[in-house]
């Protein structure tokens, strides 16, 4: 089995492609071992000195470093990543893929531009934000201000606030005239 990795905006976060499917669909984030206890591999990565978390995705895997180098922590992310899938143990046990629309908020009236700011996130913002090794998702929308949560490489990412303020922002202010601004959700 061939790995491949590449780095990600966020220099803490390393993306590894094991060249075949990791979530056939949704996400999965696990930032303690609590969080990673639904999945073999997430607990096996957590349980490695200096991971602080785990991301998954249709096709990769992010590692996010809390100490290190990452010339170190990659060789034993590989061996367990390997180990995992010549296992042939389910990926997650029990639960599925994190629920992307729990918790949402937003005000009735405003279904329509939430249904519009959904639209653009899916098609212009998470195809992007996946291929730096993270995704992000819609979490409520009040009063012109849209709440979005980052996940794997994005969060913590020193450049996920500027993506976030001139990105994503722009973006949607640009179709959209009731957004005001973008928080990132915290929770």
């Amino acid at each position: 089995m061939f790995i491949q990795t590449e780095a990600t905006p966020n220099p803490a976060t390393l993306k590894f492609l094991p060249g075949q499917p990791v979530m056939e669909e949704g996400t999965f984030e696990a930032r303690d071992l609590d969080q990673a206890e639904r999945s073999p591999l997430a607990k096996a990565l957590m349980q490695l000195p200096g991971v602080g978390g785990v991301f998954f995705a249709s096709d990769f895997i992010s590692v996010t470093k809390t100490e290190g180098e990452w010339q170190h922590l990659k060789p034993a992310v590989l061996g367990v990543v390997t180990e995992f899938y010549l296992s042939g143990a389910p990926l997650i046990e029990q639960g599925g893929a994190d629920a992307v629309g729990a918790g949402e908020f937003f005000d009735a009236k405003d279904a329509e531009t939430v249904e519009a700011i959904k639209e653009l996130i899916e098609t212009r913002v998470r195809p992007a934000v996946a291929g730096d090794g993270g995704d992000i998702i819609f979490k409520g929308f009040r009063d012109g201000v849209v709440y979005l949560k980052m996940k794997g490489a994005c969060s913590g990412c020193p450049s996920s606030t500027a993506t976030l303020r001139h990105g994503i922002e722009n973006l949607l202010k640009h179709f959209l005239p009731d957004v005001q601004g973008i928080e990132q959700f915290e929770g």
